[in-house]
């Protein structure tokens, strides 16, 4: 075959692949999104409600629809209970046309509604999740995880702790799989830096005395004491340390905290602890018009899952938008071949392996008097490159 005919060859099954995703259309004449998320429960303040919001507001700054489809959007609480999760998005599956599902907060759940969505072919878009397992050991070609997870965690606040002289380390860390990924990855880092783990206490989701773990933290020789925690759980823990006086022998640091759990401390017991974030609503003007529309619809500034579920959102439908369908396989692949960029994700790609690489941000929780209103909460002390702050990437996930 000469050159020329492999040229025509070529281009004729570009055109042949190009038309056969143009004639799969919208199948049943919508494109269908679900919020799943913690409605009332630890982590509702973080992808529950606000997630439900940032959903809408995606779809409405689309125009409502695409290809002249109709975007729809149903959402529900999965109570932070994996088999409540599951059933639910196997019936939206089912029995809704459900297309794609945003928010997914508790790990627990995500591994499990993950299943269920690869089986059905049909996209995960998660925001509120930390786990890693996503895109590496429960990786799969329809999972995009879009926000933060458990390796930038600890590689922009333990690592510089580690290196700073802070080698001795005990975790309260929460007993699901959210907790077990964070302690491993952060045990990794300071093990791997010359520190050591002196010991460590799983709590139960959602525990409200925290005295018997701060007890054993205060008398187990630690620099550091470690809270692989989030939520009410975060803002619990932290507090018990105050009143038995952790936070004045050791430091504290907090793994995973989000705006929402940083305004319920007060400054005095909270100021000062450096954490990692992948979105603050005051860093420049772009995402302060954005968190200020947030603000005016859900009534506070936004958590970076919030923003996350926005910017997931609006890429997908970006992407059925440039396809011309909602067939799943093709619209990853072109929402892994379009970086994306707007006021969350910045110097970002999608990788093959569908997680979303971006800069990550070490943040300082302000003093009190460092502070202009009730949130202006966080300075932000260093921007974190995305290829330095999350895991490479396993060559069985690279999926095209």
């Amino acid at each position: 075959m000469t050159k020329p005919s492999l040229l025509l060859t070529a281009a004729v099954s570009m055109a042949m692949t190009a038309s056969f995703a143009q004639a799969k259309g919208i199948s049943d004449n919508k494109v269908k999104i679900g919020v799943l998320g913690d409605m009332g429960g630890v982590y509702a303040d973080v992808c529950g409600p606000g997630c439900v919001t940032a959903a809408k507001m995606a779809i409405e700054d689309f125009g409502g629809k695409v290809l002249g489809k109709p975007i729809e959007l149903v959402s529900a609480d999965d109570q932070n209970k994996p088999d409540v999760g599951s059933a639910k998005v196997r019936e939206w599956v089912e029995n809704q046309e459900v297309d794609a599902v945003t928010g997914l907060v508790a790990s627990s759940v995500t591994g499990a509604v993950t299943k269920v969505l690869g089986d059905a072919k049909k996209l995960a878009l998660i925001s509120g999740s930390a786990s890693h397992a996503f895109t590496t050991k429960a990786c799969s070609p329809y999972n995009a995880h879009w926000t933060y997870n458990v390796v930038a965690l600890a590689q922009g606040t333990v690592l510089p702790m580690v290196k700073s002289g802070k080698k001795n380390w005990f975790f309260i860390t929460a007993d699901y799989a959210f907790g077990h990924a964070l302690e491993k990855v952060a045990t990794g880092v300071i093990n791997k830096n010359g520190g050591k783990v002196v010991g460590s206490v799983r709590v139960p989701l959602g525990t409200t005395d925290f005295s018997s773990y701060v007890l054993q933290a205060q008398s187990s020789g630690a620099d550091v004491v470690a809270l692989a925690n989030a939520g009410g759980d975060f803002v619990n823990s932290l507090k018990t340390a105050s009143e038995f006086g952790l936070t004045e022998m050791v430091d504290v640091a907090g793994l995973l905290v989000f705006i929402q759990n940083a305004k319920a401390l007060d400054p005095a017991i909270a100021a000062g602890m450096k954490l990692t974030t992948g979105f603050y609503w005051n860093y420049d003007d772009a995402t302060r018009q954005w968190s200020a529309r947030f603000k005016e619809r859900h009534g506070s500034v936004p958590s970076m899952a919030h923003a996350g579920v926005y910017s997931v959102t609006m890429h997908y439908l970006n992407a059925i938008k440039s396809t011309g369908t909602d067939d799943a396989d093709t619209v990853m692949a072109a929402m892994k071949q379009t970086r994306p960029d707007d006021f969350f994700a910045r110097n970002a790609t999608l990788r093959a392996d569908g997680r979303m690489v971006h800069d990550m941000y070490q943040v300082r929780i302000k003093a009190a008097d460092e502070r202009k209103n009730d949130d202006d909460v966080f300075a932000v002390e260093q921007v974190i490159p995305g290829d330095q702050a999350f895991n490479p990437m396993m060559p069985q996930c690279e999926f095209k």
